[in-house]
Order: structure tokens, then sequence, then C-alpha cells
């Protein structure tokens, strides 16, 4: 199962809204197949493995990290496909959220089929939190926070001259972090001062380029700004609720929608109905601070440089509100080191 949720990674940035799937056929102690979801529309996991199998998955054990589907979509069942293979067992990790997908389970076990379920469940469900959540919560975004840190818990130097904390092996990660979500956030206060790009232009291209979205109560973005520049080529939004008209109709000239929504949580709903199920928010420090304090940060995604920012810089939760909705504590989901950075994967007590 860890094999199968290993290569189910593979289809990073590619199968969305459809999950990441992995599977692997083991006949007599030994891998004879294996596959995972590469592409939105392509075949799924399942398909991939038994194909590769052949005749050996008959009487062989299928590991799967997600309960094949029982319906006609983009493809035929998965279920009626390992059932038409003749397996002797499915071995699923965790059970697929989705009404209209769901019942592979059932639909093996009346075919005389052994299915064992749970089997690396968490891991299962860390790899697919933002369709799990999607399934769970349809009124706002999974939302991930990234933030880059200096040893002592600053974001930028008192004179905010320096661009960079982290390395290139960092910068690299975050990219491919982008091209995993549906779209990328940041407060106006970060658009202003780094007049970001926000796009994916390091490893592989996601299959659909992420949506920017800049969350700027007045609408102020720049219309000199490279987000607007280049607003007509990747879909391009500002979060606003008191914005100027003339501005609203400069900044849609240029391409850049503007969403109108009173506070942090209609906007959040806002970017859900426009089919944004899975958000990237990389600061600043105001925007950070109240998606903290509203308790809507599903994930905390921090790298450390090790630097000091020394005295008057600017702290990474300083606008987080003392007794607010944010989580009490946090668990430890993944640390891995880049370069000379270290990143930490969070995740709120009991998500």
């Amino acid at each position: 199962m860890r094999r199968a949720l290993l290569v189910a990674r593979r289809g990073w940035g590619r199968t969305a809204p459809n999950p990441m799937v992995g599977a692997v056929v083991v006949r007599d102690g030994k891998v004879v197949g294996e596959g995972w979801h590469a592409e939105f529309g392509g075949p799924h996991a399942e398909a991939t493995a038994l194909e590769k199998a052949g005749e050996r998955a008959r009487g062989a054990d299928v590991y799967v990290s997600l309960e094949p589907c029982a319906h006609h979509g983009k493809t035929p069942p998965c279920a009626d496909a390992l059932i038409a293979a003749g397996v002797a067992r499915v071995i699923v990790a965790i059970n697929d959220p989705n009404t209209e997908a769901a019942g592979g389970i059932a639909k093996l076990r009346a075919a005389g089929i052994a299915v064992t379920e749970g089997v690396e469940a968490e891991g299962a469900a860390e790899l697919n939190t933002a369709f799990l959540f999607a399934h769970r919560d349809p009124t706002r975004p999974f939302v991930t926070l990234k933030l880059a840190i200096s040893l002592d818990g600053g974001i930028a130097p008192s004179d905010r001259t320096q661009r960079w904390l982290t390395g290139e092996p960092a910068r690299k990660e975050v990219h491919r972090l982008r091209s995993g979500a549906d779209a990328v956030g940041i407060g106006i206060g970060t658009a202003l001062a780094d007049d970001p790009l926000l796009t994916v232009r390091y490893g592989r291209r996601p299959r659909i380029a992420p949506a920017r979205v800049v969350f700027d109560q007045k609408a102020r973005l720049p219309i000199g700004s490279q987000l607007v520049k280049t607003a007509k080529k990747v879909r391009t939004w500002v979060l606003a609720d008191r914005p100027d008209p003339a501005t609203v109709g400069a900044l849609a000239a240029k391409g850049v929608e503007v969403l109108d929504g009173h506070g942090l949580p209609a906007q959040l709903a806002r970017l859900r109905e426009a089919g944004i199920r899975d958000l990237l928010v990389e600061g600043g420090q105001g925007l950070a601070g109240a998606l903290l304090s509203g308790g809507f940060v599903d994930r905390l995604i921090i790298f450390q440089a090790p630097v000091l920012l020394g005295a008057g810089a600017l702290p990474a939760f300083g606008a987080v509100s003392p007794g607010s909705g944010a989580p009490d504590s946090w668990r430890v989901v993944e640390r891995r080191e880049f370069g000379d950075d270290l990143m930490t994967i969070y995740a709120p007590a009991g998500r």
C-alpha cells in the first residue's frame, strides 16, 4: 500500500478535480503490475495496473489507495475491471467520499472478492486532503498557508529589502506546491511589495495553471503590476469588499475579475463557488493572520531559513488575534530539508 501511495503522487497537478490514486497488483508475493491515475479523463490506476499485470492478475491481491469506482464516468468502473480480471482480494486504504463514484467495495464483495479496508488510511487521506475536504465542506476551499520565516520568526527584515529568505531548492518546491493547487493567493501588501507572477515556472507543468487571487479590500492592485499584465493569459481575481467602480472597470479591461465579498468568509465562499477547491496562500502577514484567526487554515507549511532578521523584522504571526479561532495546537505531518532550509507541514490538531 505504501508503494501504491508513492506512485499515486506521480499524478500531482494532473488529476484534479479527481484524486491521486495508485494501485499495485501482487501475485505470489511479487509485484506484477502497478499504475496510477496520471491525467484527468485518462485511465484510472486500477485499469493501468491490471493491464500491466495481464493474466497474472487472476488470483492476485490488488492494493489501491482509494475505493475503486463503481460508476461509468469518463472511464468504465474500476470495480468491474477488477471483477473481470479475476482478482482474489482487494486491499483499500480509504473509501471514496464521492457518492456518485462510491460503491466499488460493495460491488466487489457481491462478486465474491475479499476486501480489506483501512490499510495506511492516514497516509492515503493526507495524499488527497483537498479532495476529501471538498466533499465534506462545500462552503470554502481547502486552505494551505505557506510562509518562509527566519530563525527568529520573521518574514521580512525591518527595511523590507530582502526578497528571498530561502534558497533555490526551497523556492522550486514552492513551485511544485503551486502546481498542485487550484489557485494561489496573496494579500495586497505582498502584491505591492513584491510584484509577483505567482505562476509555475519550475518542474512539471500542471494540467491547468492555477488561478491567481489577490485579497484586496479596495481593489488597489496596480494596473502596471505583473499580475495585471498577464491576466489575459492566466486567470486572475481580486477579492474586494469596498472596490471603486472605476478601478473595477480598469482591472476588468485588463482581464482581471473583481469578486465582491464582504469579509473573509464570504470571499472564501466566492472562491469555492468559482470552482476553487484547493487554495495555496503565500502571505503576507495580514492575510495569514486573518486566515489563522478565523480558523480557516487546514495545512500550514513553514520553510525555515537559517538566517536571523533581528529587531524590527516583520513577525510571521504578528497579526494573529489573541483568543481568536486559531487552533491551540498543531501536529507535524511532514518534515523535509531543501538545501539549508527546513520545511515543516503542520495540520490543526484533530484534523
